[in-house]
This record gives C-alpha cells, sequence and structure tokens, in this order.
C-alpha cells in the first residue's frame, strides 16, 4: 500500500440510508476498487469503514505530500509515481513514509469517529479516567491503528533483499513519526473549574505538523547499503558514520532515519519520474534560480480581483468592494 495517485481519483458511491446488505455490498465493491494486494482486499472485506478510511488516507497523504515539495523541483506530482515508487530515491523514501503516516493517523482518527466497526475510542489502561466518552470526547486509538496497520502490510515478513528493508525501515519511520506526536490532553469537571475530578484522553497531532517533520527526515535521508552482521549472521542497513571513534564499522540508521539506496534524478526535464519543472510558478528572491535550473524565468504581469474594505452590516451578512491590484508571477523558461 503506498500513494501511487491512482486510488486518490476514484470516486466510491456514497453511503447512503440503505439495508445493511446493500452497505455490504457498497463496501466490498469500495475494497474492490481500490489497488490492494489479494490479502489486502481480504482484510479490506471483513472491516467494514476501512475502504472509506484507505480512500481518506491516500487523499490526505496526496495533499501533503504536495504541500510539503510546493516549492521544490519534485512537487508530489501524480505524473511519474508508478515509476519513481520502483526505485530507491530519496523521494521513494518520503512517499513510503508519509503513505503509512497518513494510514496509521487516519485508521485511529476512524476508530474515535465511529466510522470503523472493529474498533472504538482509545483506552489505554494509564489514563485517569478511562470512560472519557461519558464526558463528550474519544481519544484516537492509536493502539488498535498500529496493530491493524502491521498486518495490513505484512510486516511480519522482512524481506531479504536490500530494497525490501529500506521500504519497510522507511515504512516504520511514518508510523513512528505518528507515535511521536501523540498527546494526553486532559479537561477538568471540577466545581469552579478545579481539577477534582479530571478526564484525559489520547489525541493526535495535527496530520501538516507530522508531513513537516516526516519532510525534515527527507532532508536528512540517510543513504544506505546492506552489510553482513556476523554476530546474527544476516544482513543489516548501512550507512556513513556519524562518529569519528569507530571509522571501521559502517553506522546503522537510527529508527527515525528515512533511508535511501539510490541518487534522485534531478527532476529538471520531463521523464518517467516527473513533468520536469518547464512553467512552474516560483519566488524570484527564493526558490527561482534552483527550481529553473539555470533555464532563467519568465516574467509576467496580471490584476487579481480580490475582496476588501469589508464591514460587518447588522445583523448577519459582511459587506466586500471589489478590488483589484497587479500581481507579478514568475515562472520557468522550457
Amino acid at each position: 500500500f503506498s500513494l501511487t495517485g491512482k486510488e486518490a481519483l476514484t470516486h466510491f458511491p456514497s453511503l447512503g440510508p440503505s439495508t445493511s446488505s446493500a452497505q455490504g455490498k457498497v463496501h466490498v465493491k469500495q475494497c474492490d476498487l481500490l489497488k490492494l494486494s489479494r490479502k489486502q482486499k481480504r482484510l479490506c472485506r471483513r472491516e467494514p469503514g476501512l475502504a472509506e478510511t484507505l480512500r481518506d488516507a491516500i487523499r490526505l497523504g496526496i495533499m501533503e505530500c504536495q504541500f510539503q515539495f510546493r516549492s521544490e523541483r519534485w512537487n508530489c506530482s501524480l505524473e511519474g509515481r508508478t515509476s519513481l515508487l520502483k526505485r530507491g530515491f530519496k523521494e521513494t523514501a518520503f512517499l513510503y513514509a508519509v503513505s503509512s503516516a497518513a494510514l496509521t493517523h487516519s485508521l485511529a482518527r476512524a476508530c474515535s469517529a465511529g466510522r470503523m466497526e472493529r474498533c472504538t475510542c482509545d483506552d489505554s489502561p494509564d489514563l485517569e479516567n478511562r470512560k472519557a466518552w461519558q464526558w463528550g470526547v474519544c481519544g484516537d486509538n492509536l493502539k488498535y491503528s498500529t496493530k491493524f496497520l502491521k498486518k495490513f502490510l505484512g510486516q511480519k515478513r522482512i524481506g531479504k533483499d536490500l530494497r525490501a528493508k529500506v521500504d519497510i525501515h522507511n515504512t516504520n519511520v511514518g508510523i513512528k513519526a505518528v507515535k511521536n506526536g501523540l498527546k494526553t490532553t486532559c479537561k477538568c469537571h471540577g466545581v469552579s473549574g478545579s481539577c477534582a475530578v479530571r478526564t484525559c484522553w489520547k489525541q493526535l497531532s495535527p496530520f501538516h505538523e507530522i508531513g513537516r517533520l516526516l519532510k525534515l527526515r527527507y532532508d536528512d535521508a540517510v543513504k544506505v547499503f546492506s552489510t553482513t552482521n556476523d554476530a546474527v549472521g544476516h544482513s543489516e542497513l548501512a550507512g556513513p558514520q556519524r562518529h569519528s571513534h569507530s571509522p571501521k564499522h559502517p553506522a546503522s540508521p537510527r529508527s527515525t532515519d528515512l533511508v535511501y539506496v539510490e541518487d534522485s534524478p534531478s527532476f529538471c526535464r520531463p521523464s518517467k519520474y516527473s513533468l520536469g519543472t518547464a512553467g512552474r510558478t516560483c519566488s524570484r528572491e527564493g526558490n527561482c534560480d534552483s527550481m529553473c535550473c539555470g533555464r532563467g524565468y519568465n516574467t509576467q504581469s496580471r490584476l487579481v480581483t480580490f475582496s476588501c474594505h469589508c464591514q460587518v452590516q447588522w445583523c448577519c451578512y459582511v459587506e466586500c468592494q471589489q478590488c483589484m491590484q497587479e500581481e507579478v508571477v514568475y515562472s520557468c523558461k522550457q
């Protein structure tokens, strides 16, 4: 399961009022429309609500990826996504991480929102009040989400080749990023705001925060190779040394590092991985030189209409004037 871009363009039938039998048929059809392995489709059919959650996760991951790379040469466009996923670039690493993060986040939120039949609010035993739902709150169920996700992705079978190990590692980086953003939120119910009675629940960070963290991991991604660990007798991922005190032994990447195995193309010109940067808008003071790859950029002026001088009118509406201003747009040359 990863962001190929094809699933996000699929429109599912809406779940309107119908019999449970009809809803079941719609759910199975939604599962069949998704690009999943045979095992994943089987799990999807057994989990009512999962197909919609997968669709939401795909959309969430794509939107966040495109937001984080909006100013980069590779802008996470859907074009070339399939070819990109077959390689071991830094961009591939980010796609695996943001895919698993989006799915983990969406599953946990779907449980707490009541959109999944087999899970509900988080009921962690360390919380001060496990019946938080009685106060109108419901913790995000990350415990169920991560447990189900490992089963769904089939991670018990550790890949033997380098690419498989890299993909699993980057998938786990995405899951860990969501876990690290889990916070305990508390609400007081005592007299005059005192905390004589307190309800606490688990809450996930907004996905933008997770996306920003993964983008930082992408910027510092580690190039790895496969090495044999003589102590345990199997191969492991290894990268450049971070500390000079043991130069003879390569370092294992940290569990939070995004890893890749081959250098990325420039993404300057159209290829099977992207459309290139020709025609992309850029910031003259910011990224035009980099994004346009030395080809230069065109400057164009245009008039933009926007709402201005807005005033609130009694009782219930806002009245605005229409203003125009000249805007300068910079775009990369062919």
